[in-house]
């Protein structure tokens, strides 16, 4: 049984125009071209510490002919790349970060269901640490990932600035 979502998803507008688009997002993430896992962010809370992200999966996505020929999944570890993202996107916008986030670890990943071309994956986000110290900065950021009403991952990340 999958956990309760981080924040409840009923009282946002998924259809709105996103808060930060393609372009907003690629002014703070490095990743260009088959990279680019995030694609808008709906909705955020800066003192709540929660966003809502997504990623439109296309039929053309690099890794669909070959995983799994005849029926594209989206690998989990793009999945993840998509949630480190997230974080990255969300850590330097709302603390006005400089520099490179970088994605430090996994405490823990699970794949609940599948991702297809067509689908809409939502990226809900929780940073549940931030330490700022003199040389560097740590973030742990929880993320859930939700297609079409169902939890199809959850996981744990970590990063640190570079």
């Amino acid at each position: 049984m999958p956990p309760p979502l981080l924040f409840e998803l009923s009282q946002i507008d998924l259809k709105a125009k996103p808060v930060f688009d393609r372009e907003a997002i690629d002014k703070l993430n490095p990743q260009r071209f088959e990279m680019q896992q995030l694609d808008g962010i709906l909705w955020y809370d800066k003192d709540k510490r929660l966003i809502l992200g997504y990623k439109d999966v296309k039929e053309d996505e690099f890794w669909s002919r070959g995983h799994i020929p005849g029926r594209p999944l989206m690998p989990g570890v793009i999945m993840v790349e998509a949630a480190a993202q997230l974080s990255s996107f969300f850590v330097k916008q709302t603390y006005e970060l400089e520099g490179f986030i970088g994605f430090a670890g996994i405490g823990s990943a699970k794949f609940r269901s599948v991702v297809e071309p067509g689908q809409r994956l939502y990226l809900l986000g929780h940073i549940t640490k931030f330490k700022r110290r003199r040389d560097t900065t740590h973030v742990t950021t929880s993320v859930q990932g939700i297609v079409d009403g169902t939890m199809v991952f959850e996981t744990v990340i970590s990063g640190m600035q570079f």
